[in-house]
């Protein structure tokens, strides 16, 4: 028998949301035409024109690190760098396979918060026609950030303006968009398309979705090659009405909305009963992941309650991410146990 049990590892670690599971039954009946040319796909796409304007063109794939590598490869040339935080999942979590799969230089920035300014943009803005170098061609920021921050609508514009003046285009991993729309209480588009991100991977896997992530293209000039990198990067699904079905499960009323908000409580709620006893949290819990230190002996007791990920070696932070599935049971027992293990 499976053993069923509950943890603050990740947000992939969650199953399916059964409004999603009721979305991919409902369109499995009967035939519809393959890779992506059927009915469902079609209202995908005019959804995501109503959430994030009428130039928006979506592009269901599989995964999150597809997604990327696909939108990161319409925004280069060849000779082409990304800029990135040094943080970012496509430079510390996606096994290089920016590099492998794109042949994408990636320069990278320190920044404690997980966010990119302009001004430290500018840091790597040097020898701009210089042969040698990679020419930086884009910069990738992720909202959620991989510390849990949030970007605000104004700080994206401040980096899409400095992007466009320098002859760059501006990426935005939303693996956890639907947390950062949650968390800033805008819609979709207000804190993209609005602000001039030129294209989008949009996530669905974390906020209760099987396998269904997009590349969203608001840039009109970036369409074109879509279709082309997303088959040579083996991210073309046959079936794709069932991934379509999920995306629209999701953004079609306000599941997305729902689920953001209920997985950020549950981290604030986390945050604040680990606060009360006396647990140190660097970052602010802007969303739904938490990063409190632990010394090694209470976290390897801790990890005997509950299955987490240590973000630091070197400090003893951990990562703590909460996800639409958790209950505030989940929270209570981990405090309990926290509290008992800490006054010890």
């Amino acid at each position: 028998m499976r053993e069923i049990w509950r943890g603050f590892a990740s947000d992939n670690y969650a199953g399916v949301h059964p409004e999603i599971l009721e979305a991919i039954v409902a369109v499995n009946e009967g035939h519809e035409i393959a890779y992506g040319d059927d009915p469902i796909t079609a209202r995908l796409g005019e959804l995501f024109k109503r959430e994030f304007g009428e130039h928006a063109q979506v592009f269901p794939v599989f995964n999150g690190t597809g997604a990327n590598v696909v939108a990161l490869q319409a925004c280069l040339e060849r000779w082409e760098a990304v800029i990135c935080a040094e943080s970012a999942h496509i430079h510390a979590d996606e096994g290089g396979a920016p590099e492998k799969m794109g042949g994408i230089k990636l320069w990278t920035i320190p920044t404690a918060d997980g966010k990119l300014t302009p001004e430290l943009v500018a840091t790597v803005m040097h020898d701009i026609g210089f042969v040698h170098r990679a020419q930086p061609g884009a910069i990738s920021i992720t909202n959620t950030t991989e510390m849990g921050t949030v970007y605000a609508a104004a700080e994206i514009k401040a980096l899409a303006d400095y992007a466009h003046s320098n002859n760059l285009l501006l990426h935005l991993d939303g693996a956890r968009l639907s947390n950062a729309a949650a968390a800033l209480g805008m819609t979709f588009r207000q804190f993209t398309t609005d602000v001039g991100v030129d294209i989008v991977s949009f996530g669905g896997t974390k906020i209760g979705a099987l396998a269904a992530e997009a590349v969203l293209v608001l840039n009109p000039a970036l369409t074109e090659a879509i279709p082309y990198l997303r088959k040579t990067s083996m991210q073309l699904s046959s079936k794709m009405r069932f991934v379509s079905a999920q995306l629209i499960a999701l953004i079609g009323g306000d599941l997305w909305k729902r689920n953001g908000e209920h997985a950020n409580g549950m981290a604030k709620r986390l945050e604040a009963g680990l606060l009360a006893l006396g647990v140190h949290i660097p970052n602010p819990t802007q969303a739904n992941a938490v990063f409190p230190i632990f010394t090694n002996e209470q976290t390897a007791q801790l990890q005997q309650v509950s299955r987490f990920y240590v973000w630091n070696h070197a400090t003893g932070q951990v990562r703590l991410m909460c996800s639409w599935d958790t209950t505030e049971a989940d929270v209570d027992n981990f405090l309990s146990a926290a509290s008992k293990i800490l006054s010890a």
